[in-house]
């Protein structure tokens, strides 16, 4: 036991989590490459059309109603104006996400990359049982990467949400490209035996509701996307928003629950699951009752009018897009790469990047040269060592600093000690050890906003399925902008140029290192060890 019980606290360390992972990847590397064909097609099931009331239907009437007063030539289309407000507070981030549950009258539909065991969790399963209770339908897609433990705690956690979730009539979950074992000896068979297929992953994530709200991000479901980790919490950004933006937003949630690559549980699974209900139901209840982590939030459903009524004259009205990578027969297409690389070369003025995982590759580094020589300002704001959770990014990164820099774009590095941590990352009564850097989004000549799940690294580009929304909003993409540029400021980023000997330098607020910044020698270690392997895998 107390074997078992240190591993599970070295899991709880990114370091160690992504050194493991990535071995096991490697490993695997050298087995099958057949893509077999997709599961069998689940019962085609679509999203019910928009609530008729309730008051996220009122709402979106509002902001309607409030694009033609300003003389918006808007529709009632799904390429009409929508509403939208930033989220990048953590603390924002899930108690918004709350108050979309608890208004829902008819349909939820939410899918995720990661769903952890934790406080986070354990409070958006019991808002969405109880929006179930009430009569909502609810449909949840869970990536089955995302249902792998990363402690014996977390697991257990993990396995009694799962079975509430099986077993109430109202909620209906289906797993991402399952292996079709549940168990850690039977996965790894899986991937030695199908890793082409396998090593497709579903890294969309969104949350709609009664097909008028809707919030599409970078954040998945666990402490740390939300300020919640004592040890490390990621600076992230979502979007909310009301009108055709919801159902553009079902339509990408549809096509991945009626593909052939989602499972449902087996009928022993779904008895099993009914037999424990009641008493997980109340097991669920008492830990949340024991959550000292939650203090902020309500740990029951409640009413959102008084802040709802607040925030819809402030929402940014836009109209928008929302493109997804699509599971078909032969792999994941790459729709969300092809977007980038078709629409970025079209800035005209300046172009604000910030995402977590950057590997650029020739393309990319050709289009910021591009972009640069016609006279566009290129900021771009990623992770440092420091900041960075999957160490082994950061290897196949760092070859593009200098040919970034020689186009002439600027170039930023989040600092894991942040001043930012404290007022937009961590929520009380949380301080976290350091912060990563997990956001998303860029904008474009300050008019278009695009926000999403999509890293820029081969993983995002050819791997992955990832989900953008491109929002025509002037007054959104400013926020968006004034929010990376102060990510950029010297309090909260190392800016990195070069030295009179164009060496690399890192320069903040308090000092200029020549060495790039980590917060121990043991990250060090991973990144020259990561250099071995192909950078394909990230």
């Amino acid at each position: 036991k107390p074997i078992i019980n240190g591993i599970g606290k070295l899991m709880d360390q990114p370091a160690t989590r992504s050194l493991i992972i990535a071995l096991g990847l490697i490993t695997l590397a050298g087995y099958s490459t057949t893509v077999r064909e997709p599961f069998e097609m689940p019962e085609a099931e679509w999203t019910q059309p928009a609530a008729t009331d309730g008051l996220l239907a009122q709402i979106a009437a509002d902001v309607t109603a409030r694009a033609e007063t300003l003389g918006d030539q808007t529709d009632h289309s799904d390429a009409g104006i929508s509403g939208f407000k930033l989220l990048d507070r953590g603390e924002d981030a899930l108690r918004w996400r709350l108050s979309l549950i608890d208004s829902a009258t008819q349909s939820i539909d939410t899918q995720y990359y990661l769903y952890h065991g934790d406080n986070t969790g354990l409070l958006f399963t019991s808002r969405l049982l109880e929006a179930a209770d009430r009569g909502v339908k609810v449909r949840i897609i869970i990536d089955d990467m995302g249902t792998l433990a990363i402690s014996p705690s977390q697991a257990k956690l993990r396995d009694s949400m799962g079975a509430l979730m099986i077993a109430h009539p109202n909620i209906s979950l289906r797993l991402f490209n399952s292996s079709g074992n549940r168990n850690l000896l039977g996965r790894g068979w899986s991937f030695a035996t199908q890793f082409e297929q396998l090593n497709h992953r579903m890294h969309n994530k969104s949350l709609t509701v009664d097909n008028h709200a809707t919030i599409v991000g970078g954040r998945n479901i666990g402490d740390e996307y939300v300020g919640l980790n004592p040890h490390f919490n990621f600076r992230d950004i979502d979007v909310l928003g009301f009108g055709p933006v919801a159902r553009q937003t079902s339509s990408v949630f549809d096509v991945f629950w009626n593909s052939g690559w989602v499972i449902t549980a087996d009928s022993s699974t779904q008895t099993k699951a009914e037999g424990v209900y009641e008493t997980q139901r109340l097991a669920l209840k008492q830990e949340l009752k024991q959550s000292e982590t939650l203090a902020q939030f309500s740990l029951v459903a409640r009413r959102w009018e008084t802040e709802f009524n607040a925030l819809t004259p402030l929402l940014h009205l836009g109209r928008s897009e929302v493109v997804t990578d699509r599971p078909d027969s032969d792999g994941i297409s790459n729709e969300v790469f092809d977007w980038v690389m078709e629409n970025l070369p079209e800035v005209q003025q300046d172009l604000l990047v910030t995402n977590a995982y950057l590997i650029p590759g020739p393309e990319g580094v050709a289009m910021l040269d591009d972009l640069v020589t016609a006279g566009a300002e290129v900021t771009i704001h990623t992770n440092s060592l420091a900041s960075q959770d999957v160490a082994a990014v950061n290897s196949h990164y760092k070859a593009w600093r200098k040919p970034i820099l020689a186009s002439g774009a600027s170039l930023f590095e989040a600092r894991h000690d942040a001043a930012i941590k404290k007022s937009r990352v961590d929520t009380k009564p949380i301080s976290s050890r350091y912060m990563g850097l997990h956001s998303k989004s860029l904008v474009m000549d300050r008019r278009f906003a695009v926000i999403g799940s999509a890293n820029l690294d081969p993983r995002s580009a050819f791997l992955n399925s990832e989900m953008i929304a491109i929002i025509d909003s002037e007054s959104l993409a400013e926020e968006l902008a004034e929010a990376i540029l102060l990510d950029t400021s010297p309090a909260n980023s190392w800016e990195v140029g070069l030295n009179d000997r164009e060496q690399i330098i890192w320069r903040n607020d308090v000092e200029t290192v020549s060495r790039q910044p980590a917060r121990n020698g043991w990250q060090r270690v991973q990144d020259l060890f990561f250099m071995l392997f192909p950078k394909r895998l990230y």
